[in-house]
Order: C-alpha cells, then structure tokens, then sequence
C-alpha cells in the first residue's frame, strides 16, 4: 500500500489521516466489542459521566444523527448501562444518566480506548510521537480547525470520544 499515486509529486494528506483513522477506528472497534459495546457507545458513556447532559448534547459531541443516537442509547438502556431521566435543572429536558455498572463499563472501555491509542503512539520513537502529536494539535486548532460547508456535506467521522 502506497501514500502516494504514481505521479504525484506530494504526500496524499487525505490517505494517510483517513487510513490512520480508519485502522485505529477498526481496532477500536474489535477491543471494545469484546465488553460488549460499540466506539459510539463508548463515546456516549465517557462524556454523560462528565456532567449531565441531554441525549442532543451528547449526539453533538459524537457526530450522531438523530436516529443513531437513538439506536446507540436504546442499546445502553437495554444492556443496563444507562438511562434516560428528566434534567434536574430543566423539567422539560431528560439527560442520559449512567448506571453504576454502566460506569464500571466506562472505566474498562477508556483503558481499552487509551490502550489502542498507545499502541499506536508506541510504535514510533519518543521524538516522533511528539512531534507528530503536536502538529495534529496544531492542525485541529488552527488551518483544518474547521470545515468548509460544500454542496454535498462531506463524511465526518466520529471526533471525540
């Protein structure tokens, strides 16, 4: 596999984030899949332990639509680690709460999520990981901070998490 096309003159930026994303979501995914739950489960628990939060907050935080929002808390009310419960400072607004086993989930999930992310960062010398983890900083706080809205909104893949 190849970072560059036959006459390119330029490192394809895109293939090499895009495929970096892709393997880490992938593995992600297989790890968190063995305690039973998906990387946007994941997401959701992590950030509704933080503070209370609505299910629309939360599904910002993720880049969930709607529907998947739904389907991804549904699936934590089923599997016992979460619920949905009215606000305490708003009546008219419900939060996703975490249960107590739902947090213990959380713990196991984080360590599965910082473990893959380590393997990835340990698999380059000290002074690279370095310098790489702080031109992406740089990257998404300053030229691709943020998108550009087209005719045909482009894929976004899950950000936080």
């Amino acid at each position: 596999m190849t970072a560059m096309a036959p006459n390119r003159t330029e490192p394809d930026l895109s293939f090499l984030l895009d495929h970096t994303s892709h393997v880490l979501r992938t593995r992600m995914s297989a790890q968190l899949a063995e305690i039973g739950l998906t990387p946007r489960m994941h997401c959701v628990l992590v950030h509704a332990l933080e503070e209370e939060r609505t299910q629309a907050q939360l599904a910002e935080i993720g880049d969930m639509d709607k529907t998947t929002m739904v389907v991804t808390v549904d699936a934590l009310e089923k599997a016992g680690l979460a619920e949905r419960r009215p606000s305490s400072t708003d009546r008219r607004a419900r939060i996703i709460a975490v249960t107590e086993a739902g947090a213990k989930v959380a713990q196991q999930s984080r360590k599965i999520v910082d473990g893959v992310h380590a393997g990835a960062l340990d698999s380059l010398p000290a002074e690279e990981r370095e310098v790489l983890l702080r031109a992406l900083n740089r990257l998404v706080t300053g030229h691709l901070e943020t998108p550009v809205e087209g005719p045909r909104p482009a894929r976004r893949a899950r950000q936080k998490g």
